[in-house]
């Protein structure tokens, strides 16, 4: 499936080497003030721009092609387009007839029967740029309810932020949520990179808002299962975990979230309870494998069953984690987005209201 959502719909489609990668969106209402600028900028947070991700280094350009008219929205599907400026497609010749430990390579030859080996094509990273697009008009939606998102790296090879500051990862170079931390996460990432290989993180996305209260649905579309699966559906996510991450060491009288007229008094739920957002801040952490693609020479089998030694090369992140922040604030924004389009109708007093002020 290449479409996440039911009401706020994402269907993208392109591949890493191919001509572009594009994206439509549909269901935004009709009136929402576009700011093309803010698109852009969102765009360019999840470039390539230091010696800490890809040397590949695209423009990143969103061309926004159809569903809005003199700066508004007006309820028809919103195409994005984001041309590949800067591949390099010969990079991957090597590997025509060879399978990437830790890629999609074997599983998708295995399925379909072909391939394109130019940079993993559609099964590529390089996809999530419609994503983190599509995620900046979620955003704009979600100003519009008092919802914000955030994100940020909480860990790095293991090394961990003792403190979590979302106004520090606005401006660090690997958008670290531990400006005390962030000096040896940095290093970590380099001495992977020197050495060719590369290393995972964990990145912490959150959204806030009273509005996040009655997101989501008590059975078959829990808001938590949602954002799993969503998440999961992520390149290089291998896990996603949502509220206190000790809850399997705590017993009940600790974990649970007591109660008083002014609400809440702890959030180890993170913010979900039952499947339905309980107002609290809704905190996902999200789990990133070390990049698949390393310099270091590797065994693998052709594409007859050879077995053979492969030295990749090509451009590569030496932590995924780390602009995969941008991407993972984008995909809550889109989940929450959806569900609060989906909670409009739930109500018969919600229904007479709308038609009576017509």
């Amino acid at each position: 499936m290449n479409t996440l959502g039911r009401c706020l719909r994402l269907s993208t489609f392109g591949e890493s080497h191919g001509v572009l990668i594009g994206g439509v969106l549909e269901g935004v209402p009709a009136g929402l003030k576009i700011d093309l600028d803010y698109l852009q900028a969102e765009a360019n947070r999840r470039k390539s721009i230091n010696a800490y991700t890809t040397p590949r280094k695209e423009e990143d350009v969103v061309e926004v092609v159809s569903g809005v008219f003199e700066g508004v929205s007006t309820g028809a599907p919103i195409g994005l387009l984001i041309y590949n400026r800067n591949v390099k497609s010969k990079d991957y010749h090597n590997i025509k007839d060879a399978f990437r430990p830790g890629h999609a390579d074997f599983t998708t030859w295995a399925k379909y029967g072909v391939r394109d080996y130019r940079g993993g094509g559609r099964t590529s990273a390089r996809e999530s740029v419609a994503r983190v697009a599509a995620g900046a008009i979620a955003k704009m939606l979600l100003k519009e309810l008092g919802i914000q998102v955030f994100s940020g790296v909480f860990s790095v090879a293991g090394i961990e932020a003792q403190s979590v500051d979302f106004n520090h990862a606005k401006t660090s170079p690997i958008f670290s949520l531990d400006k005390d931390t962030e000096p040896a996460q940095q290093e970590a990432i380099l001495k992977a990179k020197a050495e060719g290989d590369s290393v995972g993180g964990v990145v912490l996305v959150q959204a806030s808002g009273a509005h996040l209260l009655g997101l989501g649905e008590p059975l078959y579309d829990k808001l938590d299962a949602r954002l799993g699966s969503v998440f999961m559906g992520l390149n290089g996510v291998k896990g996603v975990f949502i509220g206190d991450p000790s809850v399997a060491r705590l017993s009940g009288s600790v974990y649970n979230d007591p109660l008083s007229p002014k609400g809440f008094k702890s959030n180890h739920a993170g913010g979900v309870l039952g499947g339905i957002g309980s107002g609290e801040d809704l905190a996902v952490w999200v789990h990133f494998k070390p990049t698949a693609s390393i310099a270091k020479a590797q065994s693998t089998i052709s594409t007859a069953n050879e077995p053979i030694t492969l030295e990749l090369k090509g451009r590569h992140d030496p932590c995924i984690a780390i602009r995969g922040s941008v991407v993972c604030e984008s995909l809550l924004a889109l989940v929450v987005a959806d569900f609060a389009l989906l909670n409009m109708p739930i109500k018969l007093s919600s229904v007479r209201a709308f038609y009576r002020q017509m």
